[in-house]
């Protein structure tokens, strides 16, 4: 979503773009003219953003400060007015934003909460001490893993709705360098063993990046076990 200065900008290519080439007539617009294209462009774009924003817009007062500046006419308010104005909305947007955001981590936290309270109904289904839930598909035969091991996985990643977000063949890393979900999930099962995860923001990203306030779900084949310090 575009900042109010990124919206500020636009504004003015728009009537820096008329300046150059001159007002377009009041009466019908000719979209066949590169000027009138430009400038219906960039002013449908700004509506638009304003719109999503949920900024109320009053097109005849755009307009008129916009020919109040072409014309080099006295501002109807004073510059510092309008710096304060604008100011005033940049704070407002900002501040809807954030609470939009907020809303929408809350939901997702939500959901992820609702999956988790169904999926522990699940017979084969156990919930440990630090909130992960897991289901042991093969246990395998080999070593279980330490924390400090490197270790060789096949696995994929969904949302609780079964959306894909992530998958990975053959991918090699030290397991104490990855979520604490796969940490402790991982230490389910041998080497040659496949375990599906649930687990909790807390236990994933937090509030951290793309992945943020999400419940994740991990189906992981345990290749290989490897000691670092054995070789």
């Amino acid at each position: 979503m575009r900042s109010v200065n990124k919206l500020m900008t636009i504004a003015l290519a728009a009537i820096l773009s008329t300046a150059m080439t001159g007002a377009i007539a009041d009466s019908e617009l000719d979209f066949e003219n590169e000027t009138t294209r430009i400038n219906y462009s960039l002013g449908y774009q700004i509506g638009g953003d304003f719109k999503r924003q949920n900024v109320d817009m009053n097109a005849a007062a755009v307009i008129q400060g916009i020919e109040d500046a072409l014309a080099n006419a006295e501002p109807q308010m004073s510059p510092e007015e309008m710096q304060a104005t604008l100011v005033e909305l940049k704070r407002k947007v900002t501040e809807a934003q954030r609470a939009s955001r907020r809303k929408n981590e809350l939901q997702l936290i939500e959901e992820g909460k609702a999956f988790m309270a169904e999926n522990a109904k699940k017979d084969d289904v156990v919930t440990t001490e630090t909130g992960l839930q897991y289901r042991i598909v093969e246990p395998g035969t080999g070593q279980v893993p330490a924390a400090t091991d490197m270790v060789t996985v096949n696995y994929k990643g969904t949302h609780p709705n079964g959306a894909e977000f992530d998958s990975g063949e053959k991918i090699q890393f030290r397991l104490n360098g990855v979520i604490a979900g796969w940490i402790e999930g991982l230490q389910k099962i041998r080497e040659g063993g496949r375990i599906e995860l649930v687990v909790p923001p807390d236990l994933a990203y937090g509030g951290r990046g793309p992945l943020a306030h999400r419940t994740l779900l991990f189906d992981v084949e345990l290749l290989a076990v490897e000691n670092p310090e054995a070789n």
